[in-house]
C-alpha cells in the first residue's frame, strides 16, 4: 500500500509539472525541443545525471556485480567517472557552439548542416545520423522498459505483469514528455535524480547498519563468496584487453547518446557546462559505489541465483534489507531513474524523426509532428522490448558499444575544419560494418563482451574502423568551401 501511495503522488507530481512546463513554454520548436536554450546549472546538472542513470546503473549494474564481484566498479564508474565530463567539454561544448551558429536543434540536424543541407553528402550525414542514433537508442530505451516492469512485476508480487508494467511506464513518460516537451523532462529530472541519488547513498549506509556494520557485512561477504572481492585474472571478463576496450565503450558512449548531446544544446551557457563536468565525478561516484556494493553484498546475503536471475539482485535486496516505507521509495527510484532517461529519448527521437527525416515546416506543425513521432517510438520501444532478450547489462553493452562508432563523427566534426562529409559517411557506415562483422562472427548480440581480435571487444575495431575511414576519406576528397566552414566554425581555430 504504500508503493501504491508514493507511486499515485509521483505520478501526479509528474503530470502537474508537465502542465506547468505546457504553460511556461512558447509555441516554437526550440521551445519545445530545447526549452529555448535556457536550461540553468542545476536544472542542466540534473537533466544531464538523471538522464545518463537508468535502469542499466540501478537494476543492470548490481546484477553483473553480483556475477562479476567488486571489481565491475573500477571497470566502469572509475572510468566514467573521469572521461564522460571530459566528453561533454571536449566534444559537447563545441558542438554546442556550432548548433548555436548554424541554428540546429538535433545532434543529426547539426551535423547535416556542417557539411551543407544543401549538398548531397550533407542530407546523407544527416539521414545516416538518424538511422544509427535510432537504430541503438531503441534497445537501450529496452532496458529501461525491463528495469521498470521487474521492479513493478516484483513489488506487486505477480500483481503486475510486466508487459503491463512496461506499458504504463511508456504512457506516463509520454504523457508528461509530450505536454511540455524539453522543460517538462528537464524539470522532472530534478525530482528523479533527487530521488535514487538519495535513495542510493542512503542504501550505502541503511544496509550495512542492518548486518553491524560494514566491515562485519564485508566479513560476511568474504566468507560466503570470497570470489566477489577479487579480480579475477582469469576470466575473460577481466581481461586488459576487454577492460581496455570496454572502458573505451562507457566512457564514449554517452557524449554520443543524441538525447545528452541534445541537453548540451539547450545549455544556458557554456559556463553551466563546464560547473557541471566539475559536479559530475562526485555524483557518479555516489551512485555506482552503492549500486556495485548491492550486487557483492547480495552475493552473500541472496547466494543462490542464477545468472539469468541476476537483475533481479536490486528488488531482493531492497525488499529484504530495508523497512518496508524505504524499500517503495527504492522501488519508486527505479522507476523515476527509468522515466529520467525514457522522456529524453522519446523527445529527442520524435524531435530527430520530425525535423531531420521528414523536414522543417512552420513552427506548430513540428512541435504537434514531434508529440505524433514521440508516440511511436514508445510503441517502436514497447514492441521490440516484447521480441528480443531482456539481459539489461547485455542489451546496453550491444547498444553502448554501438553509440561509440559514432563518437569520431561527432568529435571530428566539431573541432577538425578539414574533415569532409565523405570522411563522416566512410566513418559512420565502416564502424557500423565492423562492429556488426564482430558480432556476427562472435555469434550474435551476446558477442558484445566477448573478444573479437587480439583480446579485444568489437566496440575497438568499430571504433578504430570509425576513425580510419573518417580521416582516410577526408584527405582523399577536396575540402569544403571557406564560406561553409567558416559559418560552422566562426572564430574557433583549425
Amino acid at each position: 500500500m504504500g508503493f501504491v501511495i508514493l507511486l499515485a503522488g509521483y505520478v501526479l507530481a509528474l503530470a502537474a509539472v508537465g502542465l506547468l512546463a505546457r504553460r511556461r513554454s512558447g509555441a516554437s520548436a526550440r521551445e519545445y525541443f530545447l526549452a529555448g536554450k535556457g536550461l540553468g546549472t542545476v536544472t542542466l546538472f540534473m537533466a544531464l545525471f538523471g538522464t545518463n542513470c537508468t535502469a542499466f546503473v540501478l537494476v543492470g549494474i548490481p546484477g553483473i556485480a553480483y556475477q562479476k564481484g567488486i571489481g565491475v566498479f573500477g571497470m566502469n564508474a572509475a572510468i566514467v567517472a573521469l572521461s564522460i565530463p571530459l566528453s561533454f567539454y571536449l566534444i559537447g561544448v563545441p558542438a554546442r557552439r556550432m548548433a548555436l551558429r548554424l541554428g540546429a536543434l538535433t545532434p543529426a540536424e547539426l551535423y547535416a548542416r556542417r557539411f551543407g543541407r544543401d549538398t548531397a553528402g550533407g542530407r546523407w550525414v544527416g539521414y545516416l545520423l538518424f538511422a544509427v542514433f535510432t537504430l541503438y537508442t531503441v534497445p537501450y530505451m529496452a532496458t529501461a522498459v525491463d528495469g521498470a516492469a521487474l521492479t513493478l512485476e516484483l513489488v506487486s508480487d505477480g500483481a503486475v505483469p510486466r508487459a503491463l508494467g512496461a506499458a504504463a511506464v511508456l504512457l506516463v513518460a509520454l504523457a508528461y514528455t509530450t505536454l511540455g516537451g524539453m522543460r517538462a523532462t528537464a524539470w522532472t529530472n530534478v525530482l528523479q535524480g533527487s530521488i535514487f541519488l538519495s535513495f542510493m547513498v542512503a542504501v550505502f549506509f541503511l544496509v550495512p547498519a542492518r548486518h553491524g556494520g560494514l566491515a562485519e557485512l564485508m566479513e560476511e561477504v568474504r566468507r560466503v563468496a570470497p570470489e566477489v572481492l577479487l579480480v579475477d585474472s582469469s576470466d575473460p571478463f577481466y581481461a586488459p584487453g576487454t577492460w581496455v576496450s570496454w572502458g573505451l565503450a562507457i566512457s564514449l558512449c554517452v557524449i554520443a547518446f543524441p538525447h545528452m548531446l541534445v541537453r548540451l544544446f539547450a545549455a544556458e551557457s557554456e559556463r553551466s557546462i563546464r560547473t557541471i563536468c566539475q559536479l559530475y565525478p562526485v555524483a557518479l561516484v555516489l551512485l555506482w559505489l552503492p549500486a556495485v556494493l548491492l550486487g557483492v553484498w547480495g552475493r552473500a546475503l541472496y547466494p543462490d541465483l542464477a545468472a539469468d536471475d541476476a537483475d533481479q539482485i536490486f528488488a531482493l535486496m531492497v525488499r529484504g534489507e530495508l523497512p518496508g516505507w524505504l524499500s517503495s521509495v527504492g522501488f519508486l527510484a527505479v522507476l523515476a531513474a527509468v522515466m529520467s532517461t525514457l522522456d529524453a529519448q522519446i523527445l529527442t527521437l520524435g524531435s530527430m524523426l520530425s525535423r531531420d527525416l521528414v523536414g522543417e515546416e512552420p513552427a506548430p506543425g513540428q512541435v504537434n509532428r514531434g508529440r505524433w513521432f514521440g508516440v511511436l517510438v514508445a510503441l517502436g520501444v514497447f514492441g521490440f522490448w516484447a521480441l528480443f532478450g531482456r539481459s539489461i547489462f547485455g542489451t546496453g553493452a550491444v547498444a553502448f558499444s554501438g553509440f561509440v562508432t559514432l563518437v569520431p563523427v561527432l568529435a571530428l566534426g566539431a573541432r577538425w575544419r578539414r574533415f569532409t562529409a565523405a570522411g563522416a559517411l566512410a566513418s559512420i557506415l565502416l564502424g557500423n560494418l565492423v562492429y556488426a562483422f564482430c558480432l556476427w562472427h562472435g555469434g550474435g548480440l551476446g558477442a558484445a563482451l566477448r573478444p573479437a581480435w587480439l583480446g579485444l571487444l568489437p566496440v575497438f575495431w568499430g571504433l578504430a574502423a570509425a576513425l580510419a575511414g573518417a580521416l582516410f576519406a577526408s584527405w582523399l576528397t577536396p575540402a569544403q568551401g571557406q564560406t561553409r566552414i567558416a559559418a560552422a566554425f566562426g572564430t574557433l581555430l583549425p
